[in-house]
């Protein structure tokens, strides 16, 4: 059981039961689309982000990121982590059929791939030394690379982050914010040579 300081916040109780057996945090759940009517939910994410953290941690699927910009949008981030699962095509197991997008979510990672999305999340894991700083990437610097703000930089940085293994839907600011917590600058160039 791995300890992290900060709390996670998941969709459901199925992810929520899945990080319990894998994680020693306080993990909170948003009842899926439910968190759009719960202000004292919301209250209470505010609140613990404020006081510990908060890793943001839903699926990688459509619902997913719309769960996660509103999260985005309602606290600072300053006090969010946000942790990626892979897109991986599947179902669950308790599931009849695959969801509408084809992809596991979070309940349906195993225990290495969703401690790998909170070590690249930036997660404080008691224990482990300060991950090493990365060099800071800049839009700028994505804009060099052809990776944003001009013709064909959306195929780029799809390309890139299928090769990384991050999930389809990242907007940009998030895959920068990614970049900057795995590689430096000069890892990323080498990257973008190979492909």
């Amino acid at each position: 059981m791995v300890k992290i300081k900060e709390a996670i916040v998941v969709e459901g109780r199925y992810d929520k039961n899945t990080l319990s057996q894998i994680v020693d945090a306080p993990i909170l759940e948003t009842a899926g689309f439910g968190i759009f009517k719960d202000k004292q939910q919301l209250k209470l994410l505010r609140k613990v982000a404020q006081t510990r953290g908060l890793i943001v941690f839903t699926d990688a699927d459509g619902a997913g990121f719309v769960i996660r910009n509103y999260i985005k949008s309602a606290i600072p981030g300053k006090y969010l982590k946000h942790a990626y699962i892979p897109d991986i095509p599947g179902k669950e197991r308790r599931k009849a059929a695959p969801g509408k997008e084809g992809k596991l979510g979070v309940e349906g990672m195993t225990p290495e791939i969703i401690l790998q999305a909170l070590r690249n999340a930036g997660a404080t894991i008691e224990g482990e030394t300060e991950k090493r700083t990365a060099g800071a990437i800049t839009k700028a610097d994505l804009m060099a690379l052809g990776l944003a703000g001009i013709p064909g930089s959306e195929e780029k940085r799809k390309k890139l982050m299928k090769h990384l293994d991050f999930p389809e839907r990242m907007s940009p600011n998030a895959l920068l914010q990614a970049l900057n917590l795995l590689f430096s600058l000069e890892e990323l160039e080498t990257i973008l040579d190979t492909l």
